[in-house]
């Protein structure tokens, strides 16, 4: 019985601190989201150039395929340090969204 009044108290705490977000904490985590959303697109997209460039130097040489996984290599590095970047900035947004509400 005390479990289940603990878990009911709870439930209701959680229900109430999500109900008191308001207009301007919404639309900060809002933000958050979509800057993470944006760094995983930009990283997305550098990771498909580094498979094309991979896939653009097949059965053109040893020297040139080796050259192409080279700049892959470098493009995929890029897009984690965009994703990392990008999931930094949306956990401040975050993290000053919390201490200001």
């Amino acid at each position: 019985m005390r479990t289940t009044v603990i878990a009911a108290l709870a439930a209701a705490s959680a229900f109430a601190l999500t109900a008191c977000s308001g207009p301007a904490e919404d639309a900060a985590n809002k933000q958050a989201d979509a800057v993470e959303q944006q760094a995983d697109a930009t990283a997305e997209t550098l990771n498909d150039q580094a498979d094309a460039t991979r896939a653009a130097a097949d059965g053109q040489g040893e020297a040139a395929e080796q050259a192409a996984d080279a700049k892959g290599d470098a493009l995929d590095a890029k897009a984690r340090e965009v994703e990392k970047a990008g999931e930094q900035k949306a956990d401040a947004i975050e993290d000053a969204t919390d201490k200001k509400y």
